[in-house]
């Protein structure tokens, strides 16, 4: 990029855009719970055997996660804004299918195409968010919303699935994505204007699409078939040894191609890196708490679905919070690793309050201000790894930027179900066992024990996990406070003798 580019003067509807960007990423990212609180009333509708019921979910991840790498690379070659709708519109004829799905073939094939658009439309969002907005603080409070959704909108999915669940029936889980596509589709059409000399026309690196689809869809599976079917099976290993020998040849492969579909130079930045390794890692740690705590208020403290929903709205309340109050206001000011690892830690203490938790464990008293701490930390942190993923990236490479947070995402979040749920699941086991030969009377009191104890000693692993994150993220990221004014480009990183230098947000050439 021409050191001399151009500084483009603000697009004058870069708000109203990003209110229908965020709407999209709000469906996304209640696709993602809406579906788990239906999921039950679907499968004795149609029909789903116990064994067949994990695709429901399955289906939609191994779509998703194996081809966000290469959605991401097609919006920096077709254009965002047209990447962007193209996903919305077939996520929202996905959702129709799902929903007036008669068996549980078109149920899962539905899922698939979900995944499929999903993962055009995700890192397409995130990157036009990255190319219009340019000034320094107008970009914070645009992460700041972003992220906000990001991180609370699973929750949000939760009260909405239970509702929906409820009062109509399962399929309205799936036919209310199709309002919600269809304003984003048409609002990103009139309003959305990408800035020009911002795509990649690169040829397509197909051996690259190839490599990194196969190698993404055999870890996410592995992970998912190990929560099920456990970490000893013999095509769950054979998952993780293709994904290890598919990736690394990715990797090799990439870094020999004249246009690789993941420049190594994204991800080789200390700061990206550091982004992406650190908010995979708090993920394993949120995906593993949604769970518990579902199955905790729902089966423990026996709560209705919609109960449920509203009992996570404290988290949500933080996240929002932590994003756009603590996050977007002080992401100019100070570097980002001094949101980041405070915020990671901040979530740490919220988790280990959980820890604590018994049968009888009072909501207001525990629930409560652990969820708002855990979402006051991690919205904190969200924010300013959102918008710092993306920054020092040149605009051609926006795409595959973003495509490599979801990615860190996706992954950290089959991850965190297969491994926490695998740990809570032997923790349980181990102490029914033992009780059990202590003479304890009551099976049914036992089980819920059990539970409980397997679920906090899962805990006790997410704690750490993300210590670990604010580790990661107060090591490896030293980029400074983000300029006040749209500058040239630059990588972000910290120059050799270790003194900060201020990431700079990329000015499209003309």
């Amino acid at each position: 990029m021409s050191k001399t580019a151009d500084i483009r003067l603000p697009d004058p509807s870069r708000w109203k855009a990003l209110a229908f960007i965020a709407l999209a990423q709000l469906m996304v990212v209640l696709d993602a719970t809406i579906v788990n609180i239906a999921l039950p009333h679907a499968q004795t509708a149609l029909g789903i055997t116990d064994a067949n019921k994990q695709w429901v979910i399955t289906a939609y991840a191994l779509a998703f996660g194996g081809l966000l790498l290469f959605g991401g690379r097609i919006a920096d070659l077709w254009g965002r804004k047209r990447t962007f709708v193209v996903g919305l519109i077939g996520f929202a004829l996905a959702s129709a299918l799902g929903g007036a799905a008669q068996n549980q073939g078109m149920l899962f094939g539905s899922r698939a195409l979900q995944g499929v658009f999903g993962a055009l439309l995700a890192p397409a969002a995130l990157s036009l968010l990255a190319v219009m907005f340019t000034d320094a603080k107008e970009r914070a409070k645009a992460f700041g919303i972003y992220g906000a959704i990001a991180g609370g909108g699973g929750a949000v999915g939760l009260i909405l699935g239970g509702f929906l669940t409820q009062a109509l029936n399962w399929r309205w889980t799936f036919f209310v994505n199709i309002p919600f596509a269809v304003i984003a589709a048409a609002g990103a059409y009139f309003v959305i204007r990408e800035p020009v000399g911002s795509r990649n026309r690169s040829p397509l690196d197909i051996p690259g699409v190839v490599l990194s689809a196969l190698g993404l869809v055999s870890l996410v599976y592995g992970f998912t078939r190990a929560e099920s079917s456990g970490w000893s099976d013999p095509l769950t290993i054979g998952m993780f040894v293709a994904s290890g020998v598919l990736l690394l040849s990715f990797v090799l492969t990439e870094a020999k191609v004249a246009s690789p579909l993941l420049p190594l130079r994204v991800v080789m930045d200390r700061n990206r890196g550091g982004v992406y390794l650190s908010l995979g890692l708090a993920i394993i740690a949120m995906f593993g708490l949604f769970l518990f705590l579902t199955y905790y208020l729902q089966v423990v403290k026996g709560y209705s679905p919609i109960r449920t929903g509203f009992a996570f709205l404290p988290m949500i309340a933080g996240m929002i919070t932590g994003s756009t109050q603590i996050g977007a206001r002080l992401m100019t000011r100070v570097p980002a690793r001094k949101l980041m690892g405070p915020g990671f830690l901040t979530a740490a203490v919220g988790m280990l309050l959980l820890t604590q938790l018994e049968i009888d464990s009072s909501y207001a008293a525990l629930i409560l201000p652990a969820q708002l701490l855990l979402g006051l930390g991690m919205g904190t942190a969200f924010m300013p790894a959102m918008s710092l993923a993306t920054h020092g990236v040149e605009p051609r490479d926006s795409g595959v930027a973003s495509a490599m947070v979801n990615t860190s995402q996706q992954v950290g979040g089959a991850i965190g179900t297969a491994l926490l749920n695998t740990i809570a699941a032997s923790a349980a086991t181990a102490y029914a066992t033992s009780h059990a030969a202590l003479g304890a009377t009551d099976p049914q009191l036992l089980k819920l024990q059990s539970m409980v104890h397997g679920f906090t000693g899962a805990i006790w692993w997410a704690v750490g996990i993300l210590v670990v994150a604010s580790a990661i993220a107060v090591t490896f990221i030293n980029a400074g406070r983000p300029s006040t004014a749209p500058a040239g480009s630059g990588s972000g990183s910290g120059d050799a003798d270790g003194v900060e230098d201020e990431f700079r947000v990329p000015v499209v050439a003309h």
